[in-house]
């Protein structure tokens, strides 16, 4: 943990150095990827850096860790560290890496604080900056070993069987390993990332959530086309599976990460609650399906939101399995209703009245502003946070509270 003499310095300059994130990130990552322009070349999304997602969720994650370290000395924020080593596995970053980003996050660190950095705080951020590498690289090596992988060895060749469109965005990959060998083991709600070649020669990845029962040797990915709002790029690898991707090719995917998940065992009782909107959809699919491939009996409440039954991907699917279920029901959302779905709720999702069984655990998937709606609503409705667990597509912007 945190020395008492670093923690001084730390507490002291952590609203100035919060308050420079933005551009101590900006900086780096413009240093970074001008000397070393290969790491964007299968390992950082162009999109998230254009957007700045990723720029901003680093600045998160530090100040997070760092304000956590200061609260809380004497407990690791596990939680926050788990989510970030998944993601950091499912792209293959290997522990030389963090030297790396060491070396110009630190750089910039000096050139956006200037004199301010004397060596006394720059020795307390580097005590910050290395207590987190250092948990990191701890729990990414548990999770290749987990996974049977070599670190940053993460890639395998899988054969497309089957493709299949959802709804006019939306688009099922039905997935073999094209080695002959057995899948990799998988949890229910966890992703895997693909990696793609692009037009101009450069792979780009994106992670996508398995949408099927995590067991055999099949795996499904269920990829929404992202269209670029706001002055937002689309999205590449979404459109180019789209476009290019058919049956007989082959796509290069990640073992699987990711640390929201389902562990069923048998014997298991306690409710679930799977809450999704949109796309977000996928991961509840894949819990839906092994929940009714183990034939479990617990009771599993599913409610889901969208735009019209038509926009909402595994629709029947998810209906379906829920069916399956002795101890499952299913809750839709539209907000423009169609006759495919009569028994659906119009407009947004409002758990008023929506009955949440005590003790369940409840996984949480869609876009960022429907999980702070809703998980204000679970909350208020008597659910613990510690039992919301959560899942964001790409870098995690939000970093809810365990407490509040």
């Amino acid at each position: 943990m945190l020395s008492a003499e670093s923690a001084a310095v730390v507490r002291a300059t952590l609203p100035a150095v919060a308050g420079a994130l933005d551009e101590i990130t900006t900086r780096f990552y413009g240093a970074m990827f001008h000397d070393r322009p290969e790491l964007l070349d299968g390992m950082f999304n162009r999109g998230n850096q254009a957007s700045g997602a990723q720029r901003r969720a680093l600045a998160g994650s530090i100040a997070g860790f760092a304000t956590m370290l200061l609260d809380h000395p004497d407990v690791r924020p596990d939680t926050l560290l788990d989510r970030i080593a998944h993601k950091h596995a499912a792209v293959g970053v290997t522990d030389d890496q963090y030297t790396i980003v060491h070396k110009y996050l630190f750089g910039a660190i000096a050139e956006v604080l200037g004199d301010a950095v004397t060596p006394e705080v720059a020795a307390a951020w580097d005590e910050v900056y290395w207590l987190m590498a250092g948990a990191l690289i701890g729990q990414e090596a548990r999770l290749y070993q987990e996974a049977g992988v070599q670190p940053g060895r993460i890639w395998r060749r899988w054969t497309v069987v089957e493709r299949r469109t959802e709804t006019p965005d939306a688009v099922s990959f039905l997935l073999r390993p094209a080695d002959g060998e057995a899948a990799p083991r998988a949890r229910a709600g966890q992703y895997v990332s693909v990696r793609v070649r692009m037009p101009d020669g450069v792979h780009q990845l994106r992670q996508y959530s398995l949408s099927s029962a995590p067991g055999g040797d099949l795996r499904r990915i269920t990829v929404r086309r992202v269209v670029g709002e706001a002055g937002a790029p689309d999205g590449e690898v979404s459109n180019l599976l789209h476009a290019e991707v058919r049956e007989g090719d082959e796509l290069t995917l990640s073992a699987p990460f990711g640390d929201v998940f389902l562990d069923d065992p048998a014997d298991a009782t306690s409710p679930v609650v799977l809450v999704s909107a949109g796309i977000g959809g996928t991961p509840m699919t894949g819990i839906l399906a092994h929940l009714a491939a183990l034939g479990s009996t617990r009771p599993v409440t599913v409610l889901h939101a969208d735009r019209s039954p038509a926009e909402h991907a595994l629709r029947a699917e998810t209906r379906e399995l829920a069916g399956r279920l002795p101890g499952a029901r299913a809750e839709f959302w539209y907000e423009r209703p169609g006759a495919e779905e009569p028994t659906a709720r119009t407009g947004l999702m409002d758990l008023t009245g929506i009955e949440l069984p005590a003790g369940a655990t409840v996984f949480l998937c869609g876009p960022l502003p429907f999980m702070r709606a809703v998980r204000t609503q679970l909350l208020g409705a008597g659910i613990p946070a510690r039992r919301i667990r959560y899942e964001v597509f790409g870098p995690d912007l939000w970093l809810p509270g365990e407490t509040d």
